[in-house]
């Protein structure tokens, strides 16, 4: 091409970055300011999407200089671009400085960028908090807003929160789509109210595969195999084709439920029937039905089998398995797996002693001890959730 303006550019990088090749938006970005072109607002939040991996987020202050030298506005789209690169970076200090110029610019769209970019770094309590900030400010959510909200909810299990945005989405009147009453029930999935996430999801006129997924792996949590199996039984019916995180949950439920002969079916049935080639997730389940069935040979025999390497959790589910069922020979295996991978993890001790423990070899136990002294290792702390009510009424 002869001419190219800032449009074309922008298409390159924008091409480069759905490739998820961020070297080469780079290289197309020097290109463009060498030959004196002038990035715009829409050149900034496409470098800032492609630069959201941690490995290039020593990018994103650079690029907030950039806007600022240029003589760029901190309009609502580059802030909402710079809310959304600070928070994957994990950079709190500086998404605050950013929210706090932008805060009376923002519109609906703005308050879930950023309360979107909380939920993708885990900082689900600074969510809800947000969330509350912009009921207060008068702005009125809508339904991808409230998707991000009970996504929050169910990533700290925060019920009560769950149950309060519940009752404001009836009360604003916001049509369900599929996207929303999936993180509704969802949310009372990971909650423990069973009983509420299914009734909304029969209520749902639509069902897409995530929904699926979804109160499959709800049941599959919290121990209900029969009602996992005959969800994935309806899924199959009515023509819903499963993929990988389907298999995931169907197996998980096989665990829980000890059922050694239908996780062997489904597990065959994945390539057989729909091309889906197995992953260590799935691996790992299989290792976890067989340890917690005590059938401790098929495990070992398919963790050395199996096209991966495993690691600490395929490990960690062979280790519970031994300890389970004081299985010490192949304890140390897994033990020594753990090892390989993570050097003096507590698991590995702990597991070894509860063995050892139930075989009354307290000499082993005691040398146990010193080396976990020797060497630093603490044993992991257990923890309970208590939840404190949050009014955003």
């Amino acid at each position: 091409m002869p001419v190219k303006d800032i449009v074309t550019w922008n298409t390159m990088l924008s091409a480069f970055k759905k490739t998820q090749n961020p070297d080469l938006v780079c290289k197309y970005f020097f290109g463009l300011q060498e030959i004196g072109l002038m990035p715009c607002e829409r050149t900034v939040a496409i470098l800032l999407s492609a630069f959201s991996d941690a490995a290039y987020s020593v990018l994103v202050p650079q690029i907030h200089v950039l806007v600022v030298c240029l003589g760029l506005k901190l309009s609502v789209f580059v802030g909402s671009a710079l809310i959304r690169a600070y928070a994957s970076a994990g950079d709190h200090f500086a998404l605050g400085r950013v929210f706090d110029e932008i805060a009376e610019k923002m519109d609906v769209v703005s308050w879930t960028v950023m309360i979107s970019g909380y939920v993708q770094d885990e900082s689900y309590t600074k969510a809800l908090k947000l969330f509350r900030f912009m009921v207060d400010s008068g702005t009125r959510p809508n339904d991808f807003t409230f998707s991000c909200v009970l996504d929050a909810c169910s990533g700290c299990s925060s019920l009560l929160m769950g149950q309060q945005v519940h009752s404001i989405i009836l009360k604003s009147g916001i049509p369900g789509n599929v996207y929303l009453w999936t993180s509704l029930f969802n949310m009372y999935g990971k909650c423990g109210e069973i009983d509420a996430a299914y009734s909304i999801f029969e209520s749902m006129e639509i069902k897409n595969l995530v929904s699926w997924n979804s109160i499959i792996g709800c049941y599959a949590r919290h121990g209900l195999p029969t009602r996992a199996l005959a969800e994935f039984e309806r899924l199959i019916k009515c023509g819903v084709i499963p993929d990988q995180i389907t298999f995931i949950n169907v197996l998980s439920a096989c665990a829980h439920g000890g059922l050694v002969t239908e996780g062997e079916k489904h597990f065959e049935s994945m390539s057989i029937n729909y091309g889906i080639e197995a992953e260590l997730e799935h691996y790992t389940c299989m290792v976890d039905l067989y340890g917690r069935a005590g059938q401790l040979e098929k495990a070992e025999k398919l963790i050395k089998e199996m096209p991966f390497m495993p690691d600490v959790v395929l490990w960690g589910a062979l280790l519970g398995a031994c300890g389970l069922h004081s299985s010490l020979e192949l304890g140390e295996f897994a033990a020594e797996g753990i090892r390989k991978m993570e050097k003096d993890h507590p698991i590995a001790y702990s597991m070894l002693s509860k063995i050892h423990g139930e075989r009354e070899q307290w000499t082993n136990i005691i040398e146990l001890r010193k080396i976990m002294k020797e060497r630093g290792v603490r044993n992991q702390k257990a923890g309970s959730w208590i939840e404190s009510p949050v009014d955003v009424s």
